[in-house]
Order: structure tokens, then C-alpha cells, then sequence
């Protein structure tokens, strides 16, 4: 292991607070925020060479890695999968802990020493891991501590207690334990490491201590493993380690399996100069400049020309409706103000047409199998959606503000004779009052309309649609997705305010010249239409529940019958209503299971009031059943549920691509797990594939990012069918566990060589229970696409994302940027119900 910014090297005379800059620095690249996976060499083209004990004479004589230039070769490509790589090394301090640098580092323990210290001004040993940096690692952190002690004791020639173990922590004794933790050398955090499975300090370690050091650093790293599995890993590992069967092994052993390491080669950097288009070294800045623009334009052309001719339109509504009361008799009195109002309107009609295209998902699913779906980006409908409530803020605050503002006073104050030249016969000949318009028919609906708008907006806000404002009783039932579904629908009564608002107006009596109905007539009649296909589907469309199951995670899985003629693509999703919950709510959920398979499946998760009344219900039945399985009827008694869709999603369009990159956060999976069914069920041949063969890309690349354990066993079925029936290899997948920590912390580092060795022994991984290979912290995605860069020059990779925004802007940025640099086109798309 390198020495870098996250250790700090102990050199003589330092004290407390003045701490020795290491030598090296770390080159990380960054993933997702609070990404565990920084590798310490992050450049193209090199790699942390480390002196393997066989040809250095003894391991524990290195003191510091280099970094050499490398040639990827077959060995290297081989090494890769030797499950002797499976630790970068050992580390006791976190990397996001030491990533400010050592003094910063430092400085901030003892921020945390004075905070957690006793009024005497020592530290109680059981705060020692909040203190550098462990809060969630006590158990780990107290067996550090004692290994820590005994070691300096030991280099006194003092031998400790187990009393004496427990005493308070000074800060000289701190800044002691502080530089051996940070010791730089292979050989120091080696014997550490070793201590601490040595349990009876007798200098070689048994099964049994092995497995309590198994169970130790599950218990730090969140892990579910029993006291059997505990046994049946140590048994492993002595297996592996204690080659003359005595029974225990010594330091030598023990470093020898954790200090080989696999050279790990990156060719991208030639790839990179040599073929990405874009070459900023290689062109001019104007030339650099225009080709980034270029392939920008390319990226996202169709959102270009689409908001283009949205702004085009309103400018031109906008300054047509302006410059027409600009010549009437009334601009006199009320001059700019009456321009600015009714040009604002004239773009509140259009919008509030377009408003309801976006949620007119029927029509939007039917479009995406036409030629449009070229050219019209419906993946973003609901962003558009969003747009456009924006943009109708917009016109509300300026069309109101210039009537209550200016218009109205300067009608209610205009003299008299001005008043009735002007715009006497719009008002009967009679001047009225502020008040008497603001009271009026046309300013009480226009107020109401604000009123009801400015409610449905607030209220389908991120802070009040996913309950994160966390109010007190009974406020806190003004909150959640409950809240927005209905307060949305309040547009009902605004859409007929807005009729009548349109029809009384002030200064338009004309039949012809009072256009809103036009706007909004096709759009309403459609979503209203819509609306009614969804009530008769339901009726249609009735589903008998024949399976269902709750997994860790509070995740409900269902599965149920398709409908007659019910036809749906991977990737696309339902609507499910459960009359027993509530008769008028629909909530979105993604088809699980492929076209192929016999039965329809969603997966629900516990995350809001709805979907936690139907995970009660279905584990109350699911409790009944499992009490009385020998009654014939029992299925009956799952609640009904009624389905509406097949609704189309971006992840549809996954056969439009060479390659696919699928990544779900948690949950997020749902989507692309249709999707590898689908795929398997192409590649095994059944028969309704046969009939109508499928174009399917060449290789899919699948990343679930979790953070709990028990995940894994939602999909575990799926991911064992795929790693057994891929016999062409086209699905790569690859299992993310973010509450472990990273490969290299001393705290997973067992865990980490017993999955290496238990998975390449018996095909299965310890820590998700199927074959594939779970890795720990979050991926590193710059290293991810520019695999895929490597692997697939020239392909067009549709890159799925089904998750949290943040991680999406990411991930878009990456994509975006790997696009412009290699001639591989990566394509976002991001899952939105």
C-alpha cells in the first residue's frame, strides 16, 4: 500500500498537533457523494507495484510501494481474478476520514477528543473509535485499542492487563496511538492486523480465533453471518493458510496470503490519445471548443429543438398579444401595464394545454413505438411537466401582478372623461373601483385560481410530495404523496375557473377573440379520455394474486396473473390500485417479469403511507395463510388488486442500443431485472421468442448499488438463473454493497479474503447468497465507463439509471464527458414515473 494523504508517517520529535506532511499524494477519482472506492493510483496507465515476499527475502521489510508505468498483458488480465487480490491492502483509518489531509486530519480528532472527553479531561476508552473517526465500529474500535496498548507496552517491555486495558485515554497517549494507526509501514499494520485476531496473545492464531475475528468485523461492517457460518469460514481460511495441518498458523502465513497482489493494468490513457475525437492536446482550442460543441448538439438535440420552439412560441404569443393592446383605446390609460398583462395570458393559455400532454401517458406510451419517438425526448415528459408549472408561475405572477399593480389602480384613478373615451363602453359606462374589480367575477376567479395553483404546487414539492419537512400531529398529515396525488387534482376545479375567467373578460367581448378553449380543448378532451380508458381497463384487466412474499427490506413482492391480452415490453410499468387501501389512488410500480414468463411480477417497497398500509395488509394475509396452509381457499383471501397499463419508461428502448450499462440504487433495480429475464429468455430459446426473434445488444453490464444485506434476496432467484444460463456470457453483473467498507480497511479485510476464497471454491458469494460476486463501498464510475470506452470502442452504449436525482446528474456528467473523449457514445437515460 502506497503511502498517501489518509496515513500519517510518524517521525521523530513530533508531538501532538504537529503533524509531518507524507511524501505522496492520493489520486482519486470521485464517485458518488461519500464514495468509499477512491483508488489511491487513479491514473491511466500505472499501478501500485508491491514487492511480493518470495523475491524480497520478507514482506515485513517493505516500508513503501512505487508506481510504475505498465503494459497490460494476458498475466496481468489473468491476475485480476487470482483470489489472492482480493485486499488493496490493509488501512485502519477511513479514507473519507483522512482525505482532508494529515494536520486537518489530525486537528479534527482532537476537535472530537475535547468534545468526548471527561470533565478531567481524558477520554473514556469506550469513545476511542467516535474519537478517530470509528463511531459505528465500537465492538472493532475497543479490540483496536487493546491491541494498540499492548503493542506499546510491549515495546517498554511492559506487559499489560486486561485492567489496565481499560483506562482512560490522555492526549499524549492519544498522538501514541494515533501514529501507529497511521503507520505507513507494511510491517507495523501488519502485526496490528495480526494482534488482532490473535485473541490469547500466544503469536499464532487458531480456528477459533479466526472465527471470533470473522464475527468481529461482520459486527463492524453491518453483516448478517451466524455462528455456524463464522465456523464453516475459518475453517476456510485454515484450510488455505495451514498447509502442514497444525492446527494454528504464525504472522508469516497470515502475510503472505494478504500481501500478494495482482498488477492491475489500465490501457485507457492509449486508448484515450488515440481515438477519442476531441483530443484537446491534439487540436486547437477553437477546433477543441467546436467539436465539443458538436457532440454536445448530438447528445441532446432533441431536447434542444424542443424547448427551442416551446420558447419560440410564447415569444411570439407573448409579443403578438402585446403589441395588440398596444393599439387600442384603453393602452391610453393603462398604457405597458395592459401589454404586459396580456401577453403573460396569452402564454398561460398555451401552457396550461401543454401542461396536460406530459401526463397523458397512454397516448406518450402509443407515440414511442412511431417515428416520433426519434425525435421527441419522452423520456423527460415529467420534467417537462415540471417546466412548464415552472413557466406558468412565471405568467400568473406577471399577468396578476400587472392587473393588481398597475391596471386596476390606474383604471380606478383615471379621470374621468379619459376613462370614458377610453374604455367606457368595455365597463357599461361606468367607472368602477379597485375593490369593485377585485370583487369581481373575473377577479375572484382569478384569484381563486392563484389560490388553488399555489397549493397543488407547494404540495407537489420534493419537501412536502416525499414527507421531508417531518411536521409535528396533525400537520404532518398535510404531507406525503397521499397529499399531492389528491391536491393535484383540485386542477379540475382551476381548469373550469379558468373557463369562466376567460369568458367575463374586462376589455374582450368578442366571441372570436376569447381563445382559451381553443388552447385547452384537445388537451383536456385527451386526458380526460384518458381518464376514462383507465377506469374500463381496470375493469378489464382483473389479476388474481398467486404469489406473494415480503423480503428484507420491507419489500413486497407480488405476483399474479396477466390479463387476456394484456402485452407489455421489459422495462416498461403498471399502475396497481388496491380498493381496500383506497378506491382512487394509482401508484406506479416496474414490471419485473419478462414478456416471456408465465406470470406478472412487481416488487413494492415500504416507503410511503400507501405502500406501507399494502405491505400491512399483504403480511397479515401472508401471516393468515402461512397459519392455516391446508385451506383450499386461502389464496382467495389476498387483497384485490386492480392493474392498469402497460405504461412505456426509457428502459424500453434498451434493444435500440450495442451495449447496455443498467445501474439501479436499491429498489431501482426493479427496472432491469425485466430486462435480464428477457434477455435470458432470448438466449435459452422459448418458443413466443422463436416466433417473433428479438435484436439484443451484445453485452449488458448490470451494477446494483444496495446499502443492506438482506437486498440481495429480492432478486437472488434471478441472479443465480442468469449466472448459470448466460452460456454466450453477454450479462456482466456486478453487486455493490455500500455498508461494508472498502476493500483495504482492516475492518472487512476477512470478510473480503473469506468471499474471495469461498466464492472461487464453491461458485457462491457470502455475503448476497448467489454467484455473483458482491464488492464492497460504492463503484468507482469513472473506471466503469472507461472499461467500457476500452472494451467497446465505437459502440453506442444506452447507459439505464433507476435511482436517487443526485446520483443521476453524476452519472449524466460522466456519461456526457466519456462521450466527448472516446469514440464510444454513451447515451443517459434516467427512469421517471
Amino acid at each position: 500500500m502506497p503511502a498517501g494523504k489518509d496515513e500519517i508517517s510518524s517521525g521523530s520529535g513530533s508531538v501532538p498537533g504537529e503533524i509531518p506532511r507524507a511524501d505522496e499524494q492520493e489520486v482519486a477519482a470521485k464517485s458518488f457523494e461519500g464514495s468509499h472506492e477512491q483508488p489511491l493510483v487513479d491514473q491511466p496507465g500505472f499501478v501500485e507495484l508491491v514487492i511480493d515476499s518470495e523475491s524480497s527475502g520478507s514482506a515485513m521489510a517493505r516500508s513503501n510501494a512505487r508506481v510504475m508505468p505498465v503494459v497490460e498483458d494476458e498475466d496481468a488480465s489473468a491476475a485480476r481474478n487470482n483470489v489472492n487480490s482480493a485486499l488493496e491492502g490493509l488501512r485502519f483509518i477511513d479514507k473519507r476520514t483522512a482525505s482532508a489531509g494529515d494536520e486537518a486530519v489530525w486537528h479534527r480528532v482532537m476537535e472530537r477528543f475535547e468534545k468526548l472527553s471527561s470533565s478531567d479531561g481524558k477520554l473514556p476508552p469506550g469513545r476511542f473509535g467516535a474519537c478517530i473517526g470509528m463511531p459505528e465500529s465500537e465492538e472493532f474500535a475497543a479490540e483496536l485499542l487493546g491491541v494498540l496498548r499492548r503493542r506499546r507496552a510491549h515495546s517498554r517491555g511492559v506487559t499489560t492487563s486486561a485492567v489496565e486495558d481499560r483506562h482512560d485515554i490522555g492526549k499524549d497517549e492519544l498522538w501514541d496511538l494515533w501514529m501507529d494507526l497511521t503507520d505507513k509501514t507494511t510491517a507495523s499494520r501488519m502485526q496490528i492486523f495480526f494482534d488482532l485476531c490473535d485473541r490469547d496473545r500466544d503469536g499464532k492464531i487458531s480456528g477459533s480465533e479466526l472465527k471470533s475475528a470473522i464475527l468481529l468485523s461482520a459486527s463492524a461492517n453491518r453483516l448478517s453471518i451466524l455462528d455456524e457460518q463464522a465456523e464453516e469460514y475459518a475453517a476456510l481460511l485454515m484450510e488455505e493458510l495451514d498447509r502442514e495441518k497444525k492446527g494454528e498458523v504464525g504472522i508469516s502465513q497470515l502475510e503472505s496470503l494478504l500481501s500478494k497482489r495482482a498488477f492491475e493494468a489500465d490501457s485507457f490513457r492509449q486508448h484515450y490519445q488515440s481515438h477519442h475525437p476531441c483530443n484537446a492536446e491534439r487540436l486547437g482550442r477553437l477546433q477543441f471548443l467546436a467539436c465539443s460543441t458538436k457532440n454536445a448538439f448530438q447528445e441532446d438535440w432533441r431536447r434542444l429543438w424542443i424547448v427551442g420552439v416551446w420558447f419560440g412560441a410564447m415569444a411570439v404569443l407573448f409579443m403578438w398579444k402585446s403589441m395588440q393592446y398596444s393599439y387600442r383605446s384603453g393602452f391610453e390609460v393603462m398604457g405597458y401595464c395592459v401589454s404586459m398583462a396580456k401577453g403573460a395570458a396569452e402564454t398561460l393559455k398555451l401552457n396550461m394545454a401543454l401542461i396536460l400532454f406530459p401526463v397523458c401517458r397512454n397516448t406518450i406510451t402509443w407515440l414511442r413505438s412511431t417515428r416520433l419517438g426519434s425525435v421527441i425526448p419522452f423520456d423527460d415528459s415529467i420534467s417537462f411537466h415540471k417546466t412548464v408549472a415552472g413557466a406558468i408561475c412565471l405568467g400568473v405572477l406577471i399577468h396578476g401582478g400587472a392587473h393588481l399593480t398597475c391596471d386596476f389602480p390606474r383604471i380606478a384613478n383615471a379621470e374621468s372623461k379619459t376613462f370614458m373615451r377610453t374604455l367606457g363602453r368595455d365597463f357599461h359606462g361606468c367607472q368602477p373601483s379597485m375593490l369593485g374589480m377585485v370583487m369581481s367575477v373575473e377577479g375572484v376567479t382569478g384569484i381563486a385560481m392563484v389560490i388553488l395553483m399555489a397549493v397543488s404546487f407547494l404540495l407537489a414539492t420534493n419537501l412536502a410530495r416525499k414527507n421531508r419537512l417531518k411536521l409535528r400531529r396533525p400537520f404532518d398529515k398535510l404531507t406525503g404523496f397521499n397529499v399531492f396525488w389528491y391536491s393535484h387534482h383540485l386542477f379540475a376545479i382551476v381548469y373550469a375557473l379558468l373557463i369562466v375567467h376567460s369568458t367575463l373578460l374586462f376589455l374582450t367581448h368578442k366571441w372570436s377573440e376569447k381563445t382559451t378553449w381553443l388552447y385547452i380543448l384537445v388537451p383536456t378532451v385527451l386526458y380526460i379520455g384518458e381518464r376514462f380508458l383507465r377506469v374500463s381497463r381496470a375493469c378489464v384487466y382483473k389479476v388474481d394474486i398467486v404469489q406473494a412474499a415480503i423480503f428484507p427490506g420491507n419489500v413486497l413482492s407480488l405476483h399474479m396473473t396477466k390479463p387476456p391480452g394484456f402485452k407489455y415490453q421489459s422495462g416498461m410499468y403498471i399502475f396497481i390500485q388496491c380498493p381496500s387501501i383506497s378506491p382512487f389512488e394509482w401508484h406506479p410500480f416496474s414490471i419485473t417479469s419478462a414478456p416471456g414468463d408465465e406470470h406478472l411480477s412487481v416488487h413494492v417497497r415500504s416507503l410511503g403511507d400507501w405502500t406501507e398500509e399494502i405491505m400491512r395488509t399483504f403480511a397479515k394475509e401472508i401471516e393468515a395463510q402461512g397459519e392455516d396452509s391446508g385451506d383450499e381457499g386461502a389464496l382467495r383471501r389476498f387483497p384485490k388488486l386492480y392493474i392498469d397499463g402497460p405504461y412505456g419508461a426509457a428502459a424500453q428502448d434498451y434493444r435500440k442500443y450495442d451495449v447496455m450499462l443498467l445501474v439501479g440504487l436499491g429498489i431501482g433495480a426493479t427496472p432491469f431485472i425485466s430486462i435480464l429475464r428477457d434477455m435470458l429468455n432470448t438466449q435459452t430459446g422459448k418458443p413466443e421468442y422463436q416466433q417473433s426473434p428479438r435484436r439484443c445488444p451484445s453485452h449488458a453490464y448490470f451494477y446494483w448499488v444496495t446499502k443492506e444485506q438482506g437486498s440481495f434476496q429480492w432478486f437472488k432467484g434471478v441472479m443465480n438463473e442468469v449466472a448459470e444460463m448466460d452460456h454466450k456470457a453477454v450479462i456482466e453483473m456486478h453487486n455493490y454493497l455500500t455498508c461494508v467498507h472498502e476493500e483495504g480497511d482492516a475492518r472487512s479485510a476477512l470478510i473480503t479474503l473469506v468471499q474471495a476464497l469461498h466464492h472461487a471454491k464453491s461458485g457462491v458469494d457470502i455475503v448476497s447468497g448467489t454467484r455473483v460476486r458482491t464488492h464492497f463501498a460504492r463503484p468507482n464510475w469513472n473506471k466503469v465507463f472507461a472499461r467500457l470506452a476500452a472494451n467497446h470502442p465505437g459502440a453506442r452504449v444506452g447507459v439505464f439509471y433507476c435511482g436517487m436525482a443526485s446520483a443521476a446528474k453524476e452519472l449524466e456528467g460522466i456519461a456526457w464527458t466519456f462521450s466527448q473523449r472516446t469514440s464510444t457514445r454513451f447515451e443517459f437515460r434516467k427512469e421517471s414515473f
